[in-house]
């Protein structure tokens, strides 16, 4: 596959159809005018018909009728929606003090002490800063990065999503054709481990990296980062093979560049196998960026960044974030990686993904639109396809099961450059009853849209 094989980016397929306006409550449509008119076109909702909810416990969700949903979707509140051990930690703090990190706080450095524990390679040793999003988090690595190498390059994978800030929407393809990338960013193709053999991929997926980066410097741009997230969430959801990250990595260490590991949405335990995405993997990152589950719906994000990386940028630049770190936000991210750690989340999602890989698996033996099922822990995906010879992509049928499912109150995604791979990503704490009534009522959905 060469760079020109990259497929057109996508949009967003299951959105809110206004032509099934008629098909809601009175309520919900005047909920929507009010939405359209006071927060305007660039937000988007969920499902052909919207849902309103008012209430979250665990991995349930109520609207406003009182009629409750299992979310297997949403993994901002990782140890489920209003865990109590959080919301008692904000309430607390709340009522105590919130003020900025430029007075000395023994929050932030407990929290900070207890994050870099967890991670392995020389990023354990280094330095946490902290944002209050995702976003935030990727540019701040970014700036890092220019500052330590002297190069403005940045190479993602083809569908990547880094963030929705001016820069790091600049390389953030899944965005759409109509957020145009920046000239200093390249792609390289996306690891399809259901259409290229696993056999050799790492060393395809290097030559592809060494390929952009002869192209920066060519440009005069040089590499500054390469910006992974090891799950390739956006890209499709790609867990294996766990060899593919160390030849690109090594490629662009010996150009002079940085590694930025973005485990805003493959971390935190995620993946049921190690803490972080990019341990299955095997490589150290310089940087490793952070987010969306960190605070379990509080805004805080952050990154662990090496010595080496941020002395220069530490010398020279100042850093300030009013609401990164402050003591309400390192509460609620204390908070939840006390809860993580003490409820043993990694195992459940270990075991709990295990559970539903296989029930995937088995719905894929009697549905031969599921071409593919893969994913690591509690983040897995179902690619749908027209026909199995040729794996086409269905996007249509994805459409029509996400939204089977939604109306069958079991919430989920789909994701990929073709919209046709169904995304699982449910709170941490689901478990193997939730897999249960999610696998039932799938396997439901998809024997009434096969009648299509």
């Amino acid at each position: 596959m060469s760079t020109s094989d990259i497929k057109p980016r996508g949009k967003m397929n299951n959105a809110f159809d206004p032509s099934a306006a008629q098909r809601l409550s009175p309520a919900s449509r005047r909920m929507i005018e009010r939405r359209t008119k006071l927060l305007g076109p660039a937000y988007r909702l969920f499902y052909e018909e919207p849902v309103h909810f008012v209430r979250g416990e665990r991995c349930r969700l109520w609207d406003e009728e009182g009629n409750e949903y299992l979310d297997a979707y949403n993994n901002v509140v990782s140890v489920g929606h209003a865990h109590p051990h959080v919301v008692e930690a904000v309430h607390r703090q709340m009522q105590t003090l919130c003020t900025h990190t430029r007075y000395l706080q023994e929050g932030v450095l407990d929290y900070a002490e207890d994050l870099l524990a967890t991670l392995t390679g020389p990023v354990g040793d280094g330095h946490a800063m902290f944002t209050c999003t995702g976003s935030e988090a990727n540019d701040l690595a970014l700036r890092i990065a220019k500052h330590r190498t002297g190069n403005r390059g940045v190479i993602v994978t083809s569908e990547a999503y880094h963030g929705n800030s001016d820069q790091t929407a600049a390389f953030s393809p899944a965005l759409g054709d109509n957020a145009p990338l920046g000239t200093w960013a390249r792609r390289v193709p996306t690891p399809d481990s259901y259409r290229i053999p696993r056999e050799g991929m790492a060393q395809w997926f290097a030559d592809h990296v060494r390929a952009q980066i002869r192209d920066l410097e060519r440009h005069g741009e040089g590499v500054a980062a390469f910006v992974v997230d090891s799950l390739f969430s956006s890209d499709g959801i790609y867990a294996e093979p766990v060899d593919l990250l160390g030849p690109a990595v090594e490629a662009v260490h010996e150009a002079g560049g940085l590694f930025v590991a973005d485990e805003v949405q493959c971390g935190f335990a995620r993946s049921g196998e190690q803490m972080w995405g990019y341990q299955r993997h095997h490589v150290a990152p310089d940087v490793v960026t952070m987010g969306k589950p960190m605070g379990n719906g509080y805004p805080v994000a952050g990154i662990a960044v090496t010595h080496d990386a941020v002395a220069e940028f530490g010398h020279d630049m100042r850093y300030f974030n009013t609401f990164g770190g402050n003591p309400v936000a390192i509460a609620a991210a204390q908070a939840t990686f006390d809860v993580i750690r003490d409820e043993n989340l990694l195992r459940n999602a270990r075991t709990v993904g295990d559970v539903i890989r296989a029930g995937l698996a088995e719905l894929g033996e009697r549905h031969e639109a599921i071409g593919d099922v893969r994913g690591a822990g509690l983040y897995l995906g179902v690619e749908l396809v027209g026909d199995r010879d040729t794996k086409s992509p269905d996007p249509a049928l994805a459409t029509a099961v996400v939204n089977g499912l939604r109306e069958r109150r079991v919430l989920i995604s789909a994701t990929g450059a073709n919209g046709n791979v169904l995304k699982i990503r449910p709170p941490l704490v689901f478990d193997t009853k939730d897999a249960g009534r999610l696998l039932s009522t799938l396997a439901e959905v998809l024997k009434s849209t096969a009648r299509r």
